[in-house]
């Protein structure tokens, strides 16, 4: 190894923290409560310094204890299957509570789970495992109804239904073509290629079933105007002859997918269409987003509605007897009017009992808050201040309050996030949390108590369940943070600097390069996404998708900046408005310059000589755009699968969040405008199979940049979609490579290779959660 050379064991340290690895360094950290018995009870997984443990909690009696004994179940399971179990790495993660009486005794019934391909049950009384041979594992390609009496799922085109009973099949639709399909999403949302190596050939069918499990809603796709995009598998798996891959994938100004309501009555076997015009279907389903949704009576049915330009919002009623539709509310904007800020929240809407009354999220004051309407009318603002609701928790009709997550009231930051509760028909906003942490909330539906993981960005979480007063019935787990921090991870620090304006504060985090010394000085990078449909940096201890990559990087020894600029969601609707008409800006890059400049002036050891940028998707875009708009500041960068030309990418991208669509956009929308000014180094990163941001985007860039006679690398990776599933590794590797050889001025430890991470629907969760 020369002299300059990296030592292997930074590479080994920033591999630790990848998001695979993480979970066994940050124990007790995680708490997803999976409600039995009516939500009396919940169990959860959790990793320990033992290894992954089953946990049972009962709130009302403010117990917590194992859900079962792992000893004995490991060597009940390894008796009857011949194969070795150890206790605390059992091989499956969920099961399945059956055959208890009351739900009061855990001792009397089975517990059921999938390991060693078959189906297993295991008597908690004397603990004797038996394979279930008659057990048929559901399909996740099929959506069983609430009674489990039926699984609905997609036959070539049309929608079909199978008995759980008799076995019996029956078609619901007969007339489902490849343009107008039922129970479909529209292409340019079905990541095809990545679901072919889960060995999945199309996404679960869009549907609701009914609580009643009488009737079935979905909608028939008409993608017959929407012209086809094209790719070319260059290597397919079987090593035959390049392959073309063409599918429906609409861009700014042409037509976009419809969709059809119809609600199937599955006794009856009819079909009741929506008596309305087609809705526009850009992109996922709305029962996807749960932008649509079934009364708890099952006598109606529920759904938003855009018109193209996003300045109008609509609640409508559909009766799914007659298929009539009632508009219940109407909002208008001179921008887009949301029913939450980031796109995949579910909406804050909630219709009462009755569907007289209902709440609705509105920003028309400036910020997001709550209003209760009657018969469509708004009759009363339920909560008003600087902060924005977040989500609705929990509503109790019978004593007329709310309970939601609400960001804002925290005065250190405004994007923790605090439980509130607020009467329905008025009164003071009550804080339920007694503390400045930052709050994820989640409750059953009867909404009696509530699961609190409570952290900030360098607190580790601590986790209890909470009553409806906020006070704490059981505490649950403690995080400990003791084997990351014996990696040599350190909390990044919250900071606040003004934005480019000079008024406006903005926030994000500060990661210190792994053993950090301040008399020295260090390569700096920013690692930004820019939305405008989701912020970059978690006010929790959890640093999310983004954030794992972040600390990686820090571990190399570089110091990281991840801060969210004005035109991103999460606070009032000026602050994400900045990104209407200005998609250019990137999440607001100039506030990132201004933000490290304001920071190096008191951390002398931030060298803005050797600044750096990378990220994905659209933090693909906005590397680029980094050096390509500041190219005095930013002198590295890794860009990967980035929408560089937001003209030819989704429809709905550039129309959600710049503004109608402008023919004249330009360089407010493209990066290929701005090739000229490339004097860094840049390095290009794209998945030839990357069916969401195709890989055209980055080679309009190219052909902008060599056009321009600029230098730059670039990478194509055979086979790999949109978040390199499968090639990570890889990707990985070569964007610290890039990063240590130009902006540390070091050479990477030779040889190196990532292990590859093994493709799983666990890992899917983890990333997309």
């Amino acid at each position: 190894m020369s002299a300059d050379a990296l030592p292997t064991t930074a590479y080994d340290r920033a591999e630790r923290l990848l998001l695979h690895n993480r979970s066994r360094l940050a124990l007790r950290a995680k708490v997803k409560p999976v409600w039995i018995g009516g939500g009396e009870r919940f169990w959860y997984r959790v990793e320990t310094e033992r290894g992954g443990e089953f946990v049972l909690v009962d709130p009302a009696a403010g117990t917590r204890g194992p859900a079962f004994d792992p000893e004995r179940l490991a060597a009940a399971l390894a008796s009857a299957a011949g194969q070795p179990v150890q206790p605390y790495a059992l091989p499956f993660r969920t099961v399945e509570f059956t055959d208890f009486t009351d739900f009061t005794d855990f001792t009397d019934g089975t517990i059921a789970f999938d390991a060693f391909d078959a189906r297993w049950t295991c008597r908690l009384a004397d603990y004797q495992c038996t394979r279930d041979e008659e057990h048929v594992k559901a399909s996740p390609l099929e959506v069983a109804s609430p009674d489990k009496k039926w699984a609905a799922f997609r036959r070539g085109h049309d929608l079909w239904v199978r008995s759980a009973e008799t076995g019996e099949e029956f078609a619901l639709t007969t007339d489902g073509t490849a343009d107008r399909s039922y129970a479909a999403q529209p292409d340019a949302a079905a990541p095809t290629h990545l679901l072919g190596k889960l060995s999945l050939p199309e996404m679960p069918p869009a549907l609701l079933w009914s609580p009643d499990s009488a009737r079935v809603l979905t909608h028939r796709t008409d993608q017959s105007d929407v012209a086809l995009m094209h790719l070319i598998e260059a290597v397919p798996p079987d090593g035959g002859r390049p392959r073309l891959r063409s599918y429906h994938y609409p861009i700014p100004g042409e037509p976009v997918a419809r969709g059809e309501w119809i609600v199937f009555d599955v006794g009856s076997r009819t079909a009741t269409p929506a008596k309305t015009d087609p809705f526009l279907l850009p992109y996922l389903s709305p029962l996807t987003l749960k932008k649509a949704w079934w009364a708890k009576d099952s006598a109606a049915v529920y759904y938003l509605d855009q018109p193209r330009d996003l300045r109008t919002l609509r609640l409508h009623a559909l009766d799914p007897a007659t298929g009539e539709v009632r508009t219940l509310i109407e909002e208008h904007s001179d921008t887009r009017v949301e029913a939450a800020q980031e796109i995949v929240q579910k909406p804050i809407v909630h219709v009462l009992a009755g569907g007289r009354e209902a709440l609705w999220y509105s920003q028309r004051d400036g910020w997001g808050h709550l209003y209760r309407y009657e018969d469509g009318v708004m009759v009363q603002q339920l909560t008003r201040g600087l902060f924005a609701v977040q989500e609705i928790v929990h509503v109790d009709e019978a004593e007329r309050v709310v309970y939601a997550v609400v960001s804002g009231l925290v005065q250190a930051d405004p994007y923790r996030r605090s439980l509130v509760r607020v009467g329905l028909d008025g009164g003071q906003t009550a804080k339920l949390t007694d503390d400045d942490l930052d709050h994820v909330i989640t409750a059953p539906e009867h909404g009696r108590w509530f699961v609190d993981s409570a952290s900030t960005v360098d607190t580790a979480p601590r986790i209890a369940v909470r009553d409806r007063g906020g006070a704490v019935l059981v505490e649950l787990e403690q995080a400990d943070i003791t084997p990351l921090l014996a990696v040599g991870w350190t909390p990044p620090e919250r900071v606040r600097t003004l934005a480019a304006d000079g008024v406006t504060e903005i926030y994000g985090v500060l990661y210190k390069p792994h053993g950090f010394d301040a008399a020295q000085r260090y390569p700096v990078i920013d690692h930004p996404y820019p939305g405008p449909q989701i912020h970059r940096v978690a006010a929790s201890f959890d640093p999310g998708a983004y954030g794992y990559d972040a600390e990686a990087v820090a571990a190399l020894g570089f110091a990281v900046l991840a801060v969210d600029g004005r035109g991103t969601p999460g606070r009032d609707k000026a602050f994400h408005d900045h990104a209407h008409r200005n998609m250019g800006s990137a999440g607001s890059l100039e506030d990132h310059v201004a933000a490290l400049r304001q920071l190096a002036q008191t951390r002398p050891w931030l060298d803005l000589d050797r600044v750096g940028v990378f990220g994905i998707s659209g933090g693909g875009f906005t590397t680029a755009r980094a050096l390509l708009a500041f190219p005095d500041f930013y002198k590295v960068g890794v860009a990967e699968a980035g929408n560089h030309d937001n003209r030819l990418y989704h429809a709905l991208w550039a129309e959600t969040y710049d503004g109608p669509f402008d023919p004249d956009a330009g360089a407010r929308l493209s990066n290929t405008e701005l090739a000229g000014n490339l004097t860094g180094k840049l390095l290009l990163v794209h998945g030839d199979m990357d069916d969401n941001v195709t890989p055209h985007l980055t080679m309009r860039l190219v052909d902008a940049l060599i056009a321009a006679n600029k230098d730059f690398d670039l990478l194509i990776v055979p086979g790999a979609e949109h978040s390199f599933l499968g090639r990570n590794s890889y990707v990985t590797r070569r964007r610290w490579d890039y990063l240590v050889r130009h902006l540390m001025h070091r050479e990477p430890p030779a040889g190196y290779r990532l292990a590859d991470v093994p493709l799983s629907l666990e890992l899917l969760e983890a990333l997309f959660s």
